[in-house]
């Protein structure tokens, strides 16, 4: 599930946030939680909802636990539950004529009416996660962390480990922060994996011979990757009021990067579809990406403001523009406006179609997910204390992702359907805290 950052993504901001938590505290004139002598446990739960207009929703529950056993040693624990259902694009182009696919187990097929981006409509999934994070000095000024990461869904499995090394020095104003990751993940599609711009079996799926024809098109039933990522990243507490964070990060990925479940159109001169072809992508990627922050404490509000540039060897490059302005409404509660900009340019092997008349690539895809796109996000957040100590927050966003065109000539009967249509989506968020 991607609704806003890939894992690569999701695995920096933890090491992020692990390096700001001491200085943001202190920038902010509170007491860290490490220096807080509190043997209780704590829990901070959340349920969100994302919803795409005619297409996946998203529902996720997670519980995050903490606690400490001594002086600075902490243990944390996170539960993530979450259910996908609704329509997910194939690849495959609108055409001016009703179009027919096999779904991906091979069992059935489904028609799109003219005009429409082809979506399959069975996109289910369930996933449970589960983090641990074990944070504790090391010597003076040195604080380590570890952590272990599973994650299942019905077909795909997830194992990782992480190690963080903080060093403090310049009286505590500076942080240093040297931290890597390594995640083992096996896919297991239904219908297996297919062989790359194999043809997609169309016909009687109850015929004596379907399931060799299906299975022709299958290489294997599963198959898996690697993903190491280092990072460095440095804190300084500026002044009283300000803080800011630079990272830089690494990322190698290694093994099967293809989604089994998107094809691509093969279109004539007149834009009329051929035939349908499952994707093929380079099994090797390295990305690199540099990070920067700042927060800013004025009287009675705090500003925090992030920029993030990622580049990769599949030509694909981004600018992530994040900032929220959380204004306090006394000493109880706040209001948190956030916006929210991306900026992708797509892959060097993408492309919406393939042409009949041209030869095959190496490699192909037309998820428009590493196609050019821009992307906003803006929301609202509201958060408050409980008169038993406990806090709440509520959060609604809308997002809108634009994907664009980056200088495909759309032939014949192309011309004139939406082949990059944009994709719209509601974000609500309740969270406790006690």
């Amino acid at each position: 599930m991607q609704l806003v950052d890939s894992q690569t993504e999701k695995n920096q901001t933890s090491n992020i946030a692990s390096a700001l938590g001491l200085a943001a505290c202190a920038l902010l004139g509170t007491a860290p939680a490490e220096a807080q002598i509190n043997k209780d446990w704590q829990f901070d739960t959340a349920v969100l909802y994302y919803g795409e207009t005619d297409r996946v929703m998203a529902t996720e529950a997670m519980i995050n636990a903490n606690k400490e056993f001594a002086d600075e040693h902490f243990l944390n624990l996170r539960l993530t539950l979450d259910t996908l259902t609704g329509a997910s694009a194939n690849g495959a182009v609108a055409q001016p004529n009703v179009q027919t696919f096999t779904r991906p187990s091979g069992n059935g097929q489904y028609d799109i009416q003219p005009g429409e981006t082809p979506l399959d409509d069975t996109f289910r999934d369930t996933r449970v996660q589960l983090n641990a994070q074990w944070t504790q000095p090391l010597a003076q000024d040195y604080t380590v962390s570890g952590g272990v990461h599973i994650s299942k869904e019905y077909d795909y499995l997830s194992l990782g480990v992480n190690g963080n090394l903080a060093i403090d020095f310049n009286k505590k104003n500076t942080t240093l922060s040297l931290g890597g990751s390594y995640f083992s993940d096996t896919f297991t599609p239904e219908g297996g994996i297919p062989k790359a711009f194999a043809s997609m079996p169309i016909g009687d799926s109850e015929s004596a011979v379907w399931d060799d024809t299906f299975n022709s098109t299958r290489r294997t039933d599963q198959d898996d990757k690697t993903t190491t990522d280092l990072l460095v990243g440095v804190t300084q507490i500026i002044n009283r009021r300000m803080l800011m964070q630079f990272n830089y990060s690494y990322s190698m990925v290694d093994g099967y990067q293809t989604d089994p479940f998107k094809v691509l159109s093969v279109v004539n001169n007149d834009g009329l579809t051929q035939d349908y072809q499952y994707e093929n992508r380079p099994d090797e990627r390295t990305k690199q990406s540099l990070y920067w922050q700042t927060k800013y404490h004025f009287d009675n509000s705090i500003v925090d403001l992030s920029y993030r540039y990622m580049w990769d060897d599949w030509e694909i490059t981004s600018h992530t523009v994040d900032s929220r302005w959380r204004l306090l409404l006394g000493d109880d509660s706040y209001l948190e406006p956030h916006f929210r900009y991306y900026q992708q340019s797509a892959a060097e092997f993408y492309q919406p179609f393939l042409n009949a008349a041209a030869p095959l690539p190496q490699f192909a895809s037309a998820d428009y997910r590493i196609g050019e796109m821009d992307t906003y996000t803006l929301g609202l957040e509201y958060g408050t204390k409980l008169s038993n100590g406990h806090s709440m927050s509520v959060r609604a966003e809308y997002y809108t992702q634009q994907p664009t065109n980056n200088g495909f000539e759309q032939p014949g009967a192309l011309a004139s359907l939406d082949l990059f249509p944009s994709v719209d989506a509601v974000v609500l968020q309740f969270s406790y805290s006690f």
